[in-house]
């Protein structure tokens, strides 16, 4: 895999590299002309986010401690090959890289499988989807069916690489293939939830649409749309939908 650290200035809109993906295709040029999106710095909007984030997820964590060694001992019974969490290289931020973390739902050479199964992708290319994948474990299908194996991200929140609200951080190989219309998706902090978490027929949107609300919920982000997708989000959970 292409290895870099910082993908494009972001304010600047200027490719800074190109690459080959994961899969051995080669990425498409980022293209200079575009609709560029306004995100209007809101000193206290943001700051006002940033304590919610922090509170918010510290209070999480400290209550999930139970949940979280129980799920723990389970995906090492499940499967005792690796660690129950999984860790993994995420792009944020004005292409910043950080590391990841998840509730392990798949066998350990995933990355691996993921070359052999790429044929089978049920999406576009940018993003792997595919209904009944073979990596996933027992374990995996039910807290992935739940969006349990999300929870370690609050410490991805604590820590300040994502928020509770914002566009779900994507991986160094999808980045390498985004336009610099897509690129856009980088101007904020990473989410827990977003728009397309909130949708009932979400795996059947394509890319394209995914950037959209994300662009969407960019140039309208507010405190009280966050809450709305943070109420919504729990909606989702609770009813079983989108797995």
């Amino acid at each position: 895999m292409t290895e870099y650290k910082t993908y494009i200035d972001v304010m600047d809109m200027t490719p800074l590299k190109i690459g080959a993906d994961a899969v051995g295709n080669a990425t498409k040029p980022l293209e200079r002309t575009f609709e560029k999106i306004e995100c209007k710095p809101r000193r206290a909007y943001f700051l006002t986010k940033r304590i919610f984030d922090v509170v918010f997820s510290l209070v999480a964590l400290i209550c999930l401690s139970p949940l979280f060694l129980v799920l723990s001992v389970l995906i090492f019974l499940d499967d005792p090959h690796g660690s129950p969490f999984f860790v993994q290289t995420r792009i944020g931020k004005d292409g910043r890289e950080f590391k990841f973390y998840k509730f392990r739902s798949m066998v350990v050479n995933a990355e691996e499988l993921l070359l052999k199964l790429w044929d089978k992708n049920e999406r576009d290319g940018r993003t792997f989807k595919m209904k009944d994948d073979p990596r996933i474990t027992r374990v995996g299908r039910f807290i992935r069916r739940t969006s349990i194996d999300e929870l370690p991200q609050l410490l991805n929140v604590l820590k300040g690489d994502m928020s509770i609200v914002g566009p779900r951080p994507p991986l160094p190989r999808e980045v390498e293939t985004y336009s610099a219309y897509e690129m856009q998706r980088l101007m904020i902090k990473p989410g827990l939830t977003c728009y397309w978490q909130t949708l009932k027929h979400r795996h059947e949107m394509s890319f394209e649409e995914w950037v959209e609300l994300d662009l969407k919920y960019i140039e309208n982000c507010s405190l009280r749309l966050d809450a709305k997708l943070i109420f919504k989000t729990f909606s989702v959970i609770f009813e079983g939908r989108n797995c």
